[in-house]
Order: C-alpha cells, then sequence, then structure tokens
C-alpha cells in the first residue's frame, strides 16, 4: 500500500500561510521604510529653511546697501605722511651771528646755566637762560621761526641728537631746551660747517607729546 504524501502546514487550500518570522520582517522593513521617509522630510526641511533665511538676509542686506544704511569699506591707498621738515639746504651761519636762547626741562640743576656758558665760549650771542616745562623726550629741541632755519641749522651741527621744531616767530632767534638724554655739546673742532639741511627726526620717532608741538618754552625762575 503506498505511503500517504505528508501535507505542507504552509499551504492551506491552495493559498500560501503567512507564518510568524515572515509577518515580523515585512512590519519591520515597512516601519524602516516609514523611519527613513521622516527622516528624508526633516532633512529637506531644514534645508529649505536655510535657503529662505540666506536669500531673505541677503535680500536685506541689498536694501541696506541701496539705502546707504550700510557701507562697504573700499580699499583706499593710504595717506603718505606729509613732512614738517623744511627741505631747503642751508649755509651754515656764523655763531657771532646766531641769537639763542637757552632752557633746561630736566631734573639736572644748572644744566642750562653751564650748556650756555658753553655756547658764549663758542661765540654765540645767549640771551634767556631758564628752566622750562616743555613736555619734550629727547636730547634736545632747536626751535626758530622760518626767518631763524639757517641759524637753527648751525645749533644743531653743534648740538648733536636734537630735533628741529618750527614756530611762528618772525624773528631769527633760536631756543634751545635741553631734555633728559641730553650728553654734550659736539667738540668745537669737530663741528661741521659744510651746508646741509635741519634734522627732525622725531616726526618718525614721536619723541615729544602730540599734544605740545611744537615745543613752546615757558620760562621758569631759575636756570
Amino acid at each position: 500500500m503506498a505511503r500517504k504524501k505528508e501535507q505542507d502546514v504552509s499551504v492551506l487550500h491552495g493559498h500560501h500561510v503567512v507564518s510568524g518570522p515572515e509577518l515580523r520582517a515585512t512590519f519591520g522593513a515597512a516601519q524602516a521604510d516609514e523611519t527613513a521617509r521622516v527622516r528624508r522630510r526633516v532633512l529637506h526641511g531644514v534645508v529649505l529653511v536655510l535657503l529662505v533665511g540666506l536669500i531673505a538676509a541677503a535680500i536685506i542686506t541689498a536694501l541696506a546697501i541701496i539705502n546707504g544704511q550700510l557701507k562697504i569699506p573700499s580699499a583706499a591707498p593710504a595717506e603718505e605722511a606729509v613732512s614738517t621738515c623744511p627741505a631747503a639746504t642751508f649755509d651754515y651761519t656764523p655763531n657771532d651771528q646766531i641769537n639763542l636762547n637757552v632752557y633746561n626741562s630736566t631734573s639736572r640743576p644748572g644744566l642750562a646755566r653751564s650748556v650756555a656758558d658753553e655756547f658764549l665760549a663758542r661765540k654765540f650771542v645767549v640771551g634767556a637762560v631758564s628752566n622750562v616745562d616743555a613736555g619734550y623726550r629727547g636730547a634736545a629741541a632747536v626751535i626758530s621761526g622760518a626767518a631763524g632755519q639757517s641759524a637753527a641749522f648751525s645749533v644743531q651741527r653743534n648740538l648733536p641728537g636734537s630735533d628741529y621744531f618750527q614756530d611762528s616767530r618772525t624773528d631769527g632767534s633760536v631756543d634751545v631746551i635741553l631734555a633728559q638724554d641730553y650728553k654734550a655739546l659736539t667738540p668745537p673742532e669737530l663741528v661741521d660747517q659744510t651746508p646741509g639741511t635741519l634734522s627732525c627726526p622725531r616726526e618718525s620717532r614721536r619723541i615729544a607729546d602730540d599734544d605740545k608741538w611744537p615745543v613752546l618754552p615757558s620760562a621758569a625762575p631759575s636756570p
């Protein structure tokens, strides 16, 4: 007698019976697809918001520039500094033709008097000798008006490291303000008497207070 064929439990009345593992796999895939779709929607939403924000910012910026509320800096060339130092070449003026005032802005007592005596020994015509509070920082300031530039040039040749300043006086007198870096006059035999120009290193070194430029002496009672 022939053995009866075993019945396939996955087929019922000609239809496939879905098992538990198949059912879980089907729903799991569907859930994963839904999660992926939600993430894509969120990402698209964020990108859209950013694009809208950028467009709005660009429109606002453009309107601000058009209305003059926002200025874009331009790369303008820097202005060249204009020198106030006289560029003329001067001949050495004889010492006995120079009227000189000597001021001491240091704490060293008697400095103005001792330097004035040295100038006198060199035949300079010395007038005022006094202390001064000039706000100057350096070796010495040599000050004159336009008429005294040649005389100031000669004074600078005797006063190494000095800075020239011009003020509004109309005579040919020259003021010397001795400051804390002053050391000594150039020895008489080493004074260069060839033509030359005034020395204004203060323009680049900034060794005098800008608020007190040009340096003008205000005499105090004692030298």
